[in-house]
């Protein structure tokens, strides 16, 4: 009797059909409880289909991205350069690193707070949250994948004449890319998890206001359908990330 051969089956086949299993089993055990406690992926459907066809919720979504791509792109351009110093630099490696991993033990939710206190409860406190939720984990991540550069890299590239910026360019930014891919994906759904807390906890907006519309009316259906919508974009940003990390360091990505 023949093996099947591991790739007989596409990708993309089985990761559609992880999905549709998913919502079956989801809408099978909902149909067994009363929908004010967990509605079932039909009516979150209907949900999300009313949300966009009314522009609700389409109008809600476009001002939340406002501060998630602005805190977010801050915490790109601070985050990458910064890790990549701490990581390479023993100076700033030492000064920089207990601070940074006080910081990272703080849970997030802790600086609100001071994120009111300090930037108020409206646009400016949004981004602020959103920076710093993603900030620390990019700079954790690059940091740590500088750090992991092998010697043996920099060696040879002296060894062909390679020093300074060609080292830099040639050898080490290469090197870190990997982790710089990664830091992106864990800082952005760190982003999209900071862009709720602060619409939640500071004066409600956009899509933490629909979910605090719907929790008052006990719309388990309205909850789930901003819930879904996250996590579709998440999945959505998370492949499009991907998709630029085999096309930029394709020796790094295993099919």
């Amino acid at each position: 009797m023949s093996l099947v051969r591991q790739d007989a089956v596409p990708t993309y086949v089985v990761y559609v059909a992880s999905l549709v299993v998913g919502l079956m089993i989801w809408e099978v055990a909902a149909q067994q409880i009363p929908r004010i406690i967990f509605a079932p992926p039909s009516v979150v459907a209907v949900e999300l289909y009313n949300g966009f066809a009314s522009g609700k919720l389409a109008v809600a979504f476009a001002g939340s991205l406002g501060h998630l791509v602005l805190g977010f792109v801050f915490a790109v351009v601070v985050g990458v350069p910064l890790g990549f110093l701490v990581g390479r630099n023993r100076t700033a490696y030492y000064l920089l690193d207990p601070t940074i991993s006080g910081i990272y033990a703080v849970p997030p939710i802790a600086f609100v707070p001071f994120m009111i206190i300090w930037f108020g409860l409206f646009f400016e406190a949004r981004v602020a949250l959103v920076f710093l939720m993603s900030f620390i984990e990019i700079l954790v991540t690059v940091s740590a994948g500088a750090r992991g550069i092998e010697q043996s890299y920099l060696d040879v590239a002296r060894a062909f004449g390679a020093r300074g910026r060609d080292a830099l360019v040639k050898v080490m930014f290469p090197a870190v890319l990997p982790f710089v891919f990664t830091a992106l994906r864990i800082g952005l759904i760190r982003a999209i998890h900071a862009m709720i807390v602060a619409e939640l906890f500071f004066a409600s907006a956009n899509l933490g206001r629909v979910m605090k519309d719907a929790a008052q009316r006990f719309d388990t259906g309205g909850l789930l359908a901003v819930v879904v919508l996250l996590a579709v974009f998440g999945l959505i940003v998370q492949e499009v990330l991907k998709q630029i990390e085999a096309r930029v360091i394709p020796w790094n990505v295993r099919d």
